[in-house]
């Protein structure tokens, strides 16, 4: 990749697609600033300072396909053993369901439903012949289609244990709400790009110490300028932009899409509106501590429900992080958020003492909401280009594009707007 003459680049937010786009401009030789208004970088994927133990603001799941920000990792110096990789298993306190063994996608894939015994021969074949429909018509569907009315022909078994897990742990929508074409490209990727393009890949460190810090010492050993405030005014300048009355030749907007509404409202009103109309889904997680107690497996799978709230549960002992310290995951936790954190907290508390068997009694820690966390994936969602203006580009899990919002998506999306701002090739 070719070096551009040093630019002066300001990246707007240090969530995990600033930081990609800062590092990938930096790469190009651009003097870079970037300005984050909060005091911790990661954005919606950190570790909360101040807190013991340490705490994430949420539980993030990366998989094997998540190839740009492995590679980011590697080139900022984390290393991705930090991340425990196993295969994809969907393990349920009291049994286990799909499991993908080593080996090519495909045969993987085969071996993997053929040998589940939790399912009937029936459910087995039924969930291989959809699959080798969709695989037919290059995962693709009617874009109006939701999860649910794809899926409704599925044995149920399938559908519970499989399909409605996967869609809102991927899509952060359930699936009665969110996009078939969306959850089919995911499922592609992730069963069928590549040997351990399923694997799930589990932090063994906080958020923060998986890529933020790391991303942000590499930036500043390259002479990067960070700066921690809110930036209030963005403009259109006769030879560039001005941030707060402060020139660069290119600015990469990396913002939620609420702050890169206001931003761009009077340059670019169109964009604007657009990236301002989303709906969100919220997730709620709950720390729990139980000294002395493990779980079956480092992440379980649960079965929600009107009165139990989560879908996934990890055990952060066997992360090697802190032990007897556990996390309850709600995605797609609208209802529950109107039921407020107290009621939410009590529910999964209650929940996983009827599932798993406890040393000591477990006892609440801590209820944390993003209320915003991801938008809501639903058929037919327009979403805004890159594009902003000439030397403006976004920079976000929003944008356009083919998957839901990821931390790969975030990722991609950083790396893409800086070398269009910069003028280099995407490869």
């Amino acid at each position: 990749m070719s070096r551009v003459a040093e630019q002066r680049v300001a990246v707007i937010g240090g969530g995990w697609a600033g930081l990609a786009a800062a590092v990938e401009a930096a790469s190009l030789g651009a003097d870079v600033t970037l300005l984050e208004m909060a005091p911790v970088l990661g954005g919606r994927a950190r570790s909360l300072a101040g807190d013991e133990p340490a705490l994430d603001n949420g539980q993030h799941i990366l998989i094997g396909a998540y190839t740009a920000t492995l590679d980011l990792m590697r080139r900022v110096g984390a290393d991705p053993e930090t991340l425990l990789r196993l295969p994809l298993r969907l393990r349920y306190p009291d049994r286990d369901t799909l499991t993908l063994p080593p080996g090519p996608p495909v045969i993987a894939f085969l071996r993997g439903v053929l040998g589940c015994s939790a399912w009937s021969w029936r459910d087995r074949l039924g969930f291989l012949t959809a699959s080798s429909v969709w695989t037919a018509r290059g995962f693709r569907c009617d874009p109006a289609l939701t999860v649910a009315q794809l899926c409704a022909a599925l044995p149920r078994a399938v559908r519970e244990d499989l399909i409605d897990p996967l869609c809102v742990a991927a899509l952060n929508t359930p699936a009665e709400a969110a996009s078939a074409q969306v959850f089919l490209r995911v499922l592609r990727d992730a069963l069928f790009s590549g040997p351990g393009s399923a694997d799930l890949l589990l932090p063994r460190r906080g958020l923060s110490a998986l890529l933020p810090s790391p991303s942000r010492d590499w930036l500043l050993a390259r002479g990067a300028t960070l700066r921690t405030r809110r930036v209030q005014q963005l403009e259109r300048a006769a030879d560039g932009w001005l941030v707060d009355d402060e020139r660069f030749d290119a600015v990469l907007l990396a913002t939620s899409s609420v702050e890169a509404a206001r931003l761009t409202r009077a340059l670019a009103p169109d964009w604007s509106a657009l990236t301002g109309a989303f709906d969100f889904q919220p997730i709620v997680t709950i720390y729990l501590e139980s000294a002395g107690s493990t779980l079956p497996a480092p992440m379980v799978a649960l079965r929600e429900s009107a009165d139990e709230p989560a879908q996934f549960a990890f055990d952060l002992g066997q992360l090697d992080q802190t032990p007897g310290l556990f996390s309850l995951v709600v995605s797609g936790a609208a209802p529950w958020v109107e039921r407020g954190l107290e009621a939410t907290g009590q529910a999964a508390l209650a929940q996983a003492v009827r599932h798993f068997r406890w040393a000591t009694p477990p006892r609440l820690v801590r209820v944390l909401s993003e209320k915003r966390a991801t938008f809501a994936c639903t058929p037919g969602l327009l979403r805004p280009g890159a594009a902003i203006a000439p030397g403006l580009w976004a920079a976000g899990d929003y944008l356009e594009g083919p998957y839901p919002a990821t931390l790969e998506g975030a990722v991609r999306s950083g790396l893409s707007a800086a070398r269009s701002a910069l003028r280099q090739p995407n490869p």
